[in-house]
């Protein structure tokens, strides 16, 4: 099957630059952990030929996947893009691949035995991905949550006698530097990350002359904005790239849990938070975020938007994002999200927004 590949004469986006690296990307990235869980190889693949024949060029995706993580799906996203590489000759070339080594288990013994993240794991992580994704290198590998105790993923408070941590962050530059030494990877990332750790990791890798990292992927949304507390200056001051990832928050931001809430008989069948109590459990399961994003999609629906527009359009164009992460089930969620870019919204529009911000602050911090 002949694949168009994006090219600055056929793709719709300009291409930005990820931090002080040499990767660029289209500022729309295409995220897969729903590969392998709701979604089939077969129906991957569909999706990812759209996206490529619609100008993008960046895949994100993560050793733990498929989400919600499990024994059975572990590694099975990388290995359907590894397939999909594999079927169109050519087409990896013209891609930037990222990937992610989990940070310590969280509860998954199934991604690793010990609950830290050593070197060695770094190492054993990066191989084991590069032989699920068929490739030679890894573009962007980047560190899926901190090895150290942080406050992440809902979780709002730093409480230092949590704190277990194994491995320094210098021995982690070390391990990643290791392997943009062997050609495995060409630049590296953090995500679910700190101010702290931001400055941590830039410091060291100048002082030591090791890799800097390009990126962090953070949660950012309409309903979930602490990103502009403070990690929008250090990441701006340092050089470092924003991938946001969740910006629809889990689908509350697309408006079709407005009237059925997230669970119960009148929930939409096979959508991620009502079909998952675990994700119910996490911050998108929260009563008030489902609150918030309420006010956010009855906002856009007041100046003739969707909720998919608005909630798209504000991280399209905020000067603090590099590239949006969007994750799709369908072709046609992935045209929709397409189809947004581009939609500016009005100053009226983005005071409001910032009114119910400061109104009802960040529920799905």
């Amino acid at each position: 099957m002949s694949i168009p590949t994006p090219s600055s004469s056929s793709s719709p986006f300009a291409p930005v630059r990820l931090g002080q690296s040499e990767l660029q990307v289209a500022p729309i990235c295409l995220g897969t952990m729903t590969f392998g869980e709701q979604v089939s190889q077969d129906q991957a693949h569909a999706i990812l030929d759209r996206a490529v024949e619609r100008g993008i060029d960046f895949l994100d995706t993560a050793e733990m996947y498929a989400v919600p993580a499990r024994k059975e799906t572990y590694g099975a996203t990388e290995t359907i893009l590894g397939h999909w590489f594999s079927r169109r000759p050519g087409v990896r070339q013209k891609l930037v691949l990222a990937t992610k080594v989990a940070g310590p288990s969280r509860g998954m013994p199934w991604v690793r035995e010990s609950g830290g993240m050593t070197a060695a794991d770094i190492e054993a992580s990066c191989n084991a991905s590069l032989k699920r994704l068929r490739t030679d290198v890894i573009d962007l590998y980047q560190i899926h949550w901190p090895e150290r105790h942080v406050p992440v993923f809902g979780n709002i408070y730093y409480d230092p006698a949590k704190e277990r941590s194994q491995t320094p962050i210098l021995e982690q530059l070390e391990a990643l530097g290791k392997l943009v030494k062997a050609g495995k990877v060409r630049a590296i990332g953090l995500s679910n990350e700190t101010p702290y750790g931001v400055h941590e990791f830039v410091r060291l890798a100048e002082q030591h002359g090791l890799p800097r990292v390009a990126t962090v992927q953070n949660v950012y949304s309409l309903i979930s904005r602490g990103h502009e507390n403070g990690l929008d200056e250090t990441m701006h001051r340092l050089g470092v790239s924003l991938l946001a990832y969740s910006p629809l928050a889990f689908g509350l931001l697309t408006g079709k849990y407005d009237q059925s809430g997230i669970e119960g008989p009148d929930a939409p069948k096979g959508a991620r938070i009502s079909s998952y109590e675990s994700v119910r459990k996490q911050r998108w399961g929260r009563p008030d975020s489902l609150r918030a994003a309420k006010r956010y999609n009855q906002l856009a629906r007041d100046n003739g938007l969707t909720p998919t527009q608005l909630a798209l359009a504000f991280c399209y164009t905020k000067w603090q994002v590099a590239s949006t992460i969007i994750g799709v089930t369908s072709v046609a969620q992935l045209e929709e999200d397409l189809d947004v870019y581009g939609t500016t919204l009005s100053p009226e529009v983005l005071a409001e927004i910032d009114r119910i911000r400061w109104e009802i602050r960040d529920p799905a911090a």
